[in-house]
């Protein structure tokens, strides 16, 4: 087929002559994929190709290599390993060919294509020659052979993990990339080139930062390269420098002071790109110290890995004054676009990470420029001195800043109402909503809100909800923090008083004519459902006249007729927000009795609502609708049996979204409800649910978040069928076994930590709830085959000691559960486990509470089967 044709029509402006050709694509594709790779990259290498053919072959190549799904991805690496190794050779080969293209979108795209090809076939051990063939590349003239080869070099580093190249080759690719960078070379596309890989290479780096020559090497040219004349070259040396901050911190103290000095003269005087990059390094420093300061809590003994070297506290006293002053370059329009950055932001957000770290040291550094500014006549004075105090009200002692705030207060509440300008509100009603979340619920005998001015505070945040949509958003904000710090006090709330007329506020800030250009109507929904989850008995009989008003809305949007795509869109917004406030509303009744009796009246009609909701079906409603049901069936109990025939497609419906993996977690979780709810009610609906689980978790097409929920909803099924749950054991089991051998090879990958835990703790609360729904049923010796292996894992996970407190309290749990359901059968081969007497005398004395009641449990359960 004549291919530079088919690429051509590929990107016609007629649809039908486009859409043919994307067909024959395809078809050449599956029909033949040596051929039709091999002629993509002659079409990419062939110098007398239009550019527009060569940059789309290149691109289709990409796409044949790589893919964002995990399971798409793995498919394609296990085609192209499997493809001839002639036609392979032959495709690489043009690649190579490629980089010394003078066409930059030839040769850029190329680099791409390399590293996704060495990113499958390096950790194979295959294309061993890659490596030395560019780096002889390097030397070559022209320049934009070698701007090429420097960029493939960086997508490199990026696609393989350090530990697939061998330390002489990386030695090799850093000394090729730091020399592109050097002021020597003359050419600006060759030296970003290099700068830019660097970037990407310093991960590869660890041997060449232990060594001081090297390092001191490195370091220099990235300085060198942040006063290039260039400015893209300045930012990508600024990015280098972030990497390094967060990557070396420990190798930083000589370069600190050259650093401060570079970086702050960027701030002053570059432009706002680099000087952007010169204040990330700063928070990225911040970052590294409140990591460190958090997980040693302060005291270094020997066996911290990384000292706090308390760069930031000792750069203090120049840091912040260099810090406020960007706060005074505000743009003009800055808070009308969500995704906004610019120097003023990137300043205040690195104060306040300052604040975080240093504490009570920042505040006499910037309570006088507050002073100062607050007053005066420029906006951007008050607003900049706004900025700042909102900034630092998260790290330093309340005993600190309540006095402070007690004078602001008035001041602010004033400036809240009566500043003319847009910005100066906006960062006001921020700021307050700052003071509310950090120092609201803080034990100090100084209370900010007093029955004196709480009726001030909240006229104003309401007078304020009618300002502009970005001032009312953030007033909107302010009072959801307020709301959220009397949660749970016990006492009642000051703002019980103007709970009726805070609510009605929302209700019409939901109903604004401009409502839809901003995050406003988000706003105002979040902020109604804490205002009614953290409202008291006192207000019960309000919120349940609201239970109506959100009902009605909720009708209201699925009586609208045809609509456009972007009214659908919105709709769909809307129902969701409006599913998620009922959910609210829900729990919030629903947790105690009197108020549950009075809201079971509504429920036949939400539940209607909730399936005309999935009858219109849309991703993010679906997952609202869904978990406000689990909440409606927590809260109706084995009432909710009734709604079953007609939610049980929906269910399916949910558990099969493979696509939009959050939505199918969500419904796993509703599953757990519905269990608890209906007890041995759900028997009818277990085959059909728990072939689906099961089918889920031998899929590797669904994302292995859900995993772990799927065998926590066996645990919450087995617990509601008891020994019903016999016909799906040995499925369960097996499923449950190969999951925990696989979390045992996973356990080493420190990125998987966090996955590997959650993944134990499902399978843990899978065999809780199994052995306490068969427990007292003569069916419980089925039960003991499956035991030694669960005994083994729960050695396997104590052995390996980086298990998370939740997995510790459910792991010890179940070695109660397994002594408890078993009894005397289970004596023998608990006291032969190996680690069950360490085990359990680690949780005992476990400074977690929640473990600790576990373990006092367990041991019970145990000397209770030993005695038998």
């Amino acid at each position: 087929m004549e291919v530079t044709q088919v690429l051509f029509n590929a990107q016609s402006i007629d649809g039908t002559v486009r859409k043919n050709a994307e067909e024959s694509l395809k078809q050449f594709q599956e029909q033949n994929l040596p051929g039709f790779l091999l002629s993509l990259s002659g079409e990419l290498a062939n110098e007398e190709k239009p550019i527009e053919t060569r940059k789309l072959a290149g691109l289709i190549l990409k796409n044949a290599l790589d893919a964002k799904e995990q399971h798409r991805k793995f498919e394609l690496v296990q085609r192209w390993l499997s493809l001839d190794a002639t036609a392979k050779s032959q495709i690489k080969a043009c690649l190579l060919q490629t980089l010394s293209s003078p066409v930059f979108d030839a040769h850029s795209t190329t680099s791409q294509v390399i590293a996704k090809v060495a990113g499958i076939e390096l950790p194979q051990k295959q294309w061993p020659e890659l490596i030395g063939s560019l780096l002889s590349n390097v030397h070559q003239i022209p320049a934009y052979a070698k701007q090429a080869t420097l960029e493939t070099l960086g997508y490199l580093c990026e696609e393989v993990s350090p530990d697939v190249i061998d330390q002489d080759q990386v030695n090799k690719i850093l000394t090729a990339v730091v020399q592109g960078m050097s002021a020597s070379e003359g050419n600006i596309d060759v030296r970003l080139a290099a700068t830019r890989a660097l970037y990407n290479a310093l991960g590869f780096a660890q041997a060449n930062f232990s060594n001081d020559m090297e390092r001191d090497y490195i370091m220099r040219v990235v300085c060198e390269a942040t006063l290039s004349p260039e400015v893209r070259i300045r930012q990508a040396a600024f990015e280098c420098l972030v990497s390094i901050s967060s990557t070396y911190y420990e190798k930083l103290t000589p370069y600190i002071q050259d650093i401060f000095n570079i970086t702050s003269k960027a701030v002053r005087e570059d432009e706002e790109p680099v000087a952007l990059q010169a204040i990330e390094f700063w928070s990225s420093i911040c970052d590294e110290e409140i990591d460190i300061l958090e997980e040693y809590g302060g005291e270094f003994t020997g066996d911290s890995d990384v000292p706090c070297f308390y760069f930031i506290k000792k750069a203090l006293p120049a840091l912040v004054p260099m810090l406020l002053e960007t706060l005074l370059k505000q743009e003009e329009d800055q808070d009308q676009d969500e995704g906004a950055w610019n120097i003023a932001m990137a300043g205040g957000t690195c104060l306040g990470l300052v604040a975080q770290t240093v504490g009570d040291d920042i505040v006499p550094l910037v309570v006088p420029f507050v002073e100062e500014n607050i007053t005066k006549p420029d906006w951007r004075q008050r607003e900049a001195a706004t900025y700042a105090f909102g900034s630092i009200l998260d790290g330093p002692s309340p005993e600190n800043l309540i006095p402070l705030v007690n004078v602001a207060l008035t001041f602010m509440l004033s400036a809240l109402t009566k500043d003319p300008n847009s910005h100066v509100k906006d960062t006001t009603a921020w700021a307050l909503g700052r003071i509310f979340e950090f120092l609201l619920g803080s034990a100090v005998d100084l209370p900010i809100i007093t029955q004196a001015n709480c009726q001030q505070i909240v006229t104003v945040l309401l007078q304020s909800m009618k300002d502009t949509p970005n001032v009312a958003e953030k007033a909107c904000g302010a009072l959801y923090f307020l709301a959220q710090g009397y949660e749970g006090e016990g006492e009642p709330s000051p703002l019980t008083p103007f709970f009726q007329e805070i609510v009605q506020s929302l209700l019409t800030v939901t109903h604004r004519e401009d409502v839809g250009d901003s995050r406003l109507r988000t706003a105002a929904y979040e902020t109604l459902n804490e205002v009614v989850r953290c409202s008291t008995v006192e207000t019960a009989p309000l919120v349940l006249q609201l239970v109506a008003v959100i009902m009605m809305e909720l009708h209201n949007t699925l009586e609208s007729q045809k609509l456009s795509s972007e009214e659908r869109e919105k709709q769909s917004e809307l129902q969701g927000l409006l599913c998620g406030c009922l959910q609210v509303i829900i729990q919030k009744l629903g947790s105690s009795e009197t108020t549950k009796y009075a809201f079971m009246q509504y429920a036949d009609q939400i539940m209607g609502l909730f399936l005309r909701v999935f009858a219109c079906r849309s991703a993010t409603v679906h997952e609202e609708a869904m978990l406000a049901i689990g909440a409606l069936a927590y809260a109706t109990g084995a009432d909710f049996a009734k709604y079953m025939p007609e939610f049980y497609r929906y269910l399916e419906m949910g558990l099969q979204n493979f696509e939009e993996y959050q939505v199918c977690a969500v419904t796993v979780g509703v599953v757990g409800d519905i269990s608890r709810a209906l007890e041995e009610k759900i028997v009818p609906y277990c085959d059909g649910i728990m072939t689906q689980l099961l089918k889920n978790l031998s899929s590797n097409q669904l994302h292995r978040s859900v995993k772990p929920p799927i065998f926590s909803c066996f645990g919450d099924i087995a617990l509601a069928v008891g020994e019903y749950f016999e016909k799906y054991l040995m499925w369960a089991m097996s499923a449950l076994q190969s999951a925990a051998d696989l979390s045992t090879h996973i356990a080493g990958d420190d990125e998987l930590v966090e996955y590997t835990n959650s993944l134990r703790n499902g399978i843990l609360e899978a065999y809780s709830g199994i052995f306490q729904g068969f427990k007292n049923s003569p069916k419980t010796q089925l039960l003991i085959p499956y035991a030694p292996h669960i005994l083994q894992f729960l050695d396997g996970i104590y052995m390996e000691k980086d298990m998370d407190d939740m997995v510790m309290k459910t792991a010890i749990g179940v070695l109660g559960d397994l002594a408890d359901t078993l009894g005397n059968h289970a004596s023998s081969m608990i006291q032969q486990s190996v680690s069950s007497k360490d085990f359990l005398n680690e949780c005992l004395s476990s400074e977690d509470l929640l473990v600790k009641e576990s373990a006092q449990w367990a041991k019970l359960a145990i000397s209770r089967a030993i005695s038998v």
